[in-house]
C-alpha cells in the first residue's frame, strides 16, 4: 500500500518567485491558519536549503517559528530588522537568515521590498503571509477562485480531504500554542528519514501503527511539539558549526557577556525586566521628578497612588496629559492627596490605549499653542520697549546719555500733569469714569479688548500707574483686561487673535 504513495516535491522557491504577485501559494487571512502552515513546514522536512547554497540555516528550526509567530501578530506585517533583533536577542545577520527561510519556503513574500538610501531612514520591506501550495496538496485541501478576474493568491478554500483532516487538528493545536523564544539557536540535526519510508499524503510517514508520523529525526527539536528538522548528513560525520557560533569559534552569548564586563573585570548586572512592583515604582519615581507639586513627596507613597495606572500600563507622559486634563490646584497643602483625587477613575476614563494616546496628543498641542503665544508676545514687548540702539564706544557720550535718561525718568508723567486734580477743581463726581474727554482713548482700548489685546491699557498702568489707569477707562474696562490676562497665562486656553 505505501508503494503506491508519491512524496512530495522540495520546498524551494527562487528568489525570483518571492514575491506575492509571483507566488503560487494563497494569502493568509489571518494569523492561526498562516502558523499552520508553518508548522507543517517544521515538521515536513522537504526545506532542504544546503542543497542550493552553502550559507545560512541548515533547517527550518524553532527560532524560525518563534519568529514567524511574531510576524503572525503584525499588521501590517512591516517588521523592521531591529524590532526582531530587540524581540530575538539574535544578531542582524541571523534574523535576515531566518526571514530568507521564511521566503524560501513560501511562506512569506515581498509586497514593497525595503530600501536604504544614503542620509535618510532606511525603510522597512512589507510582506505578505502566504500558504504555500505543497501545503494544500498534503493535506488535501480544496480552493477555488471565486473571481476569476482577481489574481490566483486570493483562492478561497472550500474543503479538505477526509485523510487531511487528522494532521489539521493536530497543526491547529500547535498554532494555537505559544511558542517560547529559544534561550539559544538550536543545532540542526545530521539524521535523515530512514530509507524505504515513504510519504503519505498529509506529507508526513506512516508508521507500522498506520498513524502518521512527522519526517523528521529523534536528534533536534525545531517545533514546540518535539517535531525535529530533516537535514542532510556528511559522507565524514562533520558539518558546518550552527548559526549561534561567530566565525571566532566563540558563541554569540559568550560574547555578548564578555562585551557587558567592566573594565575593572567585573561583569555588568543583567538588568531584569520589571515585575508589577517595579512598574509601580517606576512611575512613582517618574512622577516625583516631572510633576513640580510632586517634588519632595515620598516615592513608594506616589507609586501607592498610581498604582492602578501602573498596572494598567500607562506611562509618566500619559499621567501628565491626564493631570493637564483635570487641571491643578493653586495651592498644594498635600501632594500625594492631591494626586489621588485626580488621578480617580481616570483608568475608566481612558480605558484604551487610542484614547490615552489621543490625551497626549491634545496636552502636547496647548502646550505648543502655549509656547508661540509666550514667543510672540515676548517678542512684542522686545519690540515695544527696546530698538536698534547700542551704546556708544566713547565713555562721554555713555555718560551724557545716561544722564539724560537718568532726568527722563525724574521727570512727572505727563498725562497726571494735564489731569485737574480733584482737590483743585470742581467735585470728584465731574471727573469719574465716562466724561467726554476720556470717550477716545476708552473706545481704542475697548476695540483692542474685543480681540485681545490689552496693550494700551497695560502700557498706561505701566506709565502712570494702576489708580490713574482705572480714572481713565473705568472699572469695567479694566476688569475685562485682567480676565484677559489670566485667560492667556492658563495653559487650558489658547487665544486666537482677530484681524
Amino acid at each position: 500500500m505505501t508503494d503506491d504513495l508519491v512524496p512530495l516535491p522540495e520546498l524551494w522557491v527562487p528568489e525570483a518567485s518571492q514575491w506575492l504577485s509571483s507566488s503560487a501559494g494563497r494569502v493568509a487571512l489571518e494569523g492561526y491558519s498562516w502558523m499552520q502552515a508553518v508548522h507543517w513546514v517544521a515538521g515536513s522536512g522537504l526545506y532542504q536549503p544546503r542543497r542550493h547554497r552553502s550559507s545560512g540555516l541548515r533547517a527550518f528550526n524553532q527560532t524560525t517559528v518563534y519568529i514567524a509567530q511574531l510576524l503572525a501578530e503584525l499588521t501590517p506585517c512591516r517588521p523592521g530588522i531591529e524590532y526582531l533583533i530587540r524581540r530575538t536577542g539574535l544578531s542582524r545577520r541571523i534574523v535576515n537568515y531566518h526571514l530568507a527561510a521564511l521566503r524560501e519556503t513560501g511562506l512569506l513574500v515581498y509586497v514593497v521590498k525595503g530600501t536604504r538610501v544614503s542620509g535618510g531612514p532606511a525603510q522597512a520591506s512589507e510582506f505578505a503571509r502566504v500558504i504555500p501550495a505543497e501545503y494544500d496538496a498534503a493535506l488535501g485541501i480544496r480552493t477555488v477562485l471565486r473571481d476569476e478576474t482577481a489574481p490566483a493568491y486570493t483562492r478561497a478554500v472550500t474543503g479538505i480531504a477526509e485523510a487531511g483532516r487528522k494532521l489539521m487538528a493536530e497543526l491547529g493545536r500547535k498554532a494555537a500554542r505559544k511558542v517560547r523564544r529559544p534561550k539559544t539557536a538550536p543545532k540542526a540535526s545530521s539524521k535523515v528519514s530512514p530509507v524505504g519510508a515513504q510519504e503519505g499524503p498529509a506529507g508526513a510517514l506512516e508508521g507500522a501503527d498506520g498513524a502518521a508520523e512527522t519526517v523528521l529525526s529523534e536528534g533536534s527539536r525545531c517545533t514546540p511539539m518535539g517535531g525535529d528538522c530533516s537535514t542532510s548528513s556528511s559522507a565524514a560525520g562533520t558539518y558546518p558549526p550552527p548559526e549561534s557560533k561567530l566565525a571566532s569559534g566563540a558563541s554569540e552569548s559568550s560574547s555578548r557577556r564578555k562585551s557587558k564586563a567592566k573594565a575593572g573585570g567585573r561583569k555588568a548586572k543583567v538588568r531584569r525586566k520589571l515585575n508589577v512592583i517595579g512598574r509601580r515604582y517606576q512611575l512613582g519615581r517618574e512622577l516625583t521628578q516631572q510633576v513640580e507639586w510632586l517634588r519632595g513627596c515620598s516615592v513608594p507613597r506616589i507609586s501607592w497612588v498610581a498604582r492602578e495606572l501602573a498596572d494598567a500600563g500607562w506611562t509618566v507622559t500619559q499621567v501628565l496629559a491626564w493631570l493637564h486634563l483635570r487641571g491643578t490646584a493653586e495651592r498644594v497643602h498635600r501632594g500625594s492627596g492631591l494626586l489621588a483625587v485626580l488621578l480617580a477613575g481616570a483608568e475608566k476614563v481612558l480605558d484604551t490605549p487610542v484614547k490615552r494616546a489621543n490625551a497626549v496628543a491634545k496636552w502636547r498641542g496647548t502646550q505648543e499653542a502655549q509656547r508661540r503665544h509666550d514667543i510672540a508676545r515676548v517678542r512684542a514687548e522686545h519690540e515695544r520697549y527696546e530698538s536698534d540702539w547700542q551704546n556708544p564706544a566713547s565713555s562721554a557720550v555713555r555718560n551724557e546719555v545716561d544722564g539724560a535718561v537718568a532726568q527722563l525718568k525724574n521727570l512727572s508723567r505727563p498725562v497726571i500733569q494735564d489731569l485737574i486734580d480733584d482737590s483743585s477743581g470742581p467735585s470728584s463726581a465731574s471727573y469719574e469714569v465716562g466724561v467726554e474727554e476720556f470717550a477716545d482713548i476708552r473706545a481704542a482700548a475697548l476695540t483692542e479688548l474685543k480681540v485681545g489685546v490689552t496693550s494700551l491699557i497695560t502700557d498706561t498702568i505701566h506709565g502712570c500707574g494702576y489708580d490713574e489707569a482705572l480714572r481713565v477707562y473705568g472699572d469695567a474696562l479694566m476688569s475685562r483686561a485682567r480676565r484677559i490676562d489670566q485667560i492667556r497665562r492658563s495653559s487650558l486656553t489658547t487665544l486666537t487673535y482677530g484681524a
